[in-house]
């Protein structure tokens, strides 16, 4: 007799994952709930109440009204170490980390991938809002990352990190369903979380104060907001050329376009005080607290070794818009290694250095040093640490860490 497949439901205590795990059994899987503590330290998250605990019950509610086995696995030191540890590094050099992606590459598709194969699991299943697809090339099977039917939730970008290898063994269970419908499944099926609200801040820490988070182990140090004029020399090195074709840039403007200019403290004038340049990241305006210049100050550039924060005038500040990025060689990832550029190629695909941030044309080039991405239309903000991604239409072909 065949038995069924089974699949570990990383049922988190919210909605979207039960209803995964509701449709899986609806489809014939066996199916096992696996709720993830990863964190419980309580200092730091804003609600009184304990985020983890609440969600673990209602997922073990969850599990029994939909009559699978459960269990809860405590992932809390392999998060530490994997994101926490990663987070407080990436700010104190002074670059901007996404733990969510790192999450889901390290974490939910890793660790917890492993504990589900100890059960003897074929797969394992979120409630992510994005889809999964298999072709053939060459004759083997390439599996896809396509976008969740739900446009104003799709996730895909928060799973650009992972590999075929991963996504062979993942289910996306809601991915072709709205939000309206999930909620109504679940009111339809009367699970506890149908009503639930969705869960906001970092993966699994949930809401939280960044700077008391940062300052438990990153601690306040006071240096100078400089503002930086618009007319500044160097912001010629951001404009891209009229009627430039990108794919015949020389190296020296490629390096021009895409990284970042350093500022020096002579460059403006001092506007203010800080309490930690790694506490703050490129395109931020809250936090700044410096009055009476008119237009909203934005952070253009932070330097944790001098500890001196450069700030811009106006959202259209020269020093916040920048048509290109870089990536370098050991931080690109192709999902689909298939399409991978080899040096001295080139192609057009769409791109986003942020979750929900609509899709813009790139042309990518890939050199022997790392991989170049030039936007059609200027990107605000683009900060050192955070990912880019790059799809063909609905699907995410790869993605890499922009220097």
């Amino acid at each position: 007799m065949n038995r069924k497949p089974r699949v570990v439901v990383g049922l988190s205590g919210g909605v979207d994952s039960s209803v995964a795990a509701a449709l899986l059994i609806e489809q014939g899987y066996e199916v096992i709930g696996m709720f993830m503590k990863n964190w419980h330290d309580e200092s730091v998250t804003i609600s009184n109440e304990c985020p983890w605990m609440e969600d673990s019950t209602d997922a073990m509610l969850v599990a029994e009204k939909l009559g699978i086995p459960f269990q809860a696995i405590d992932l809390s030191e392999e998060y530490r170490e994997r994101i926490v540890d990663y987070m407080f590094a990436e700010y104190e050099a002074g670059r901007t980390p996404n733990p969510d992606i790192l999450c889901n590459r390290e974490i939910k598709f890793d660790i917890f991938l492993k504990a589900a194969q100890k059960l003897k699991a074929d797969f394992v299943a979120t409630g992510h809002y994005c889809q999964k697809g298999e072709i053939l090339v060459d004759g083997k099977p390439v599996y896809q990352l396509k976008a969740g039917a739900d446009s104003n939730k799709d996730q895909s970008y928060f799973l650009c990190q992972l590999t075929q290898e991963q996504l062979s063994k993942a289910l996306f269970p809601i991915g072709h369903l709205q939000k309206s419908e999930v909620r109504q499944i679940a009111k339809n099926l009367d699970l506890i979380t149908a009503e639930k609200k969705d869960s906001q801040g970092l993966c699994f820490i949930g809401k939280v104060r960044l700077p008391e988070f940062l300052q438990q182990q990153l601690k306040p140090k006071k240096g100078p907001i400089i503002q930086i004029p618009e007319n500044l020399p160097e912001f010629a090195k951001y404009q891209v050329p009229a009627g430039m074709d990108y794919s015949e840039l020389d190296q020296e403007t490629l390096d021009n376009l895409a990284l970042p200019i350093r500022y020096k403290k002579g460059q403006g004038k001092i506007v203010g005080e800080h309490n930690g340049a790694h506490y703050f990241t490129i395109g931020q305006r809250k936090g700044l607290q410096v009055g009476g210049t008119g237009k909203p100050l934005f952070v253009i550039a932070t330097d944790t070794i001098e500890n001196v924060i450069y700030t811009g005038l106006g959202e259209d500040h020269p020093g916040l818009l920048r048509h290109a990025l870089f990536v370098k060689k050991d931080q690109v990832h192709w999902i689909r290694e298939d399409l991978r550029l080899l040096p001295g190629q080139s192609t057009e695909y769409s791109a986003r250095i942020r979750y929900r941030q609509p899709l813009t044309k790139a042309t990518l080039i890939q050199k022997e040093n790392g991989l170049y991405v030039l936007f059609d239309q200027p990107q605000r903000g683009i900060a050192s640490g955070q990912f880019v991604a790059w799809y063909d239409g609905d699907e995410c072909i790869g993605s890499g860490t922009i220097f």
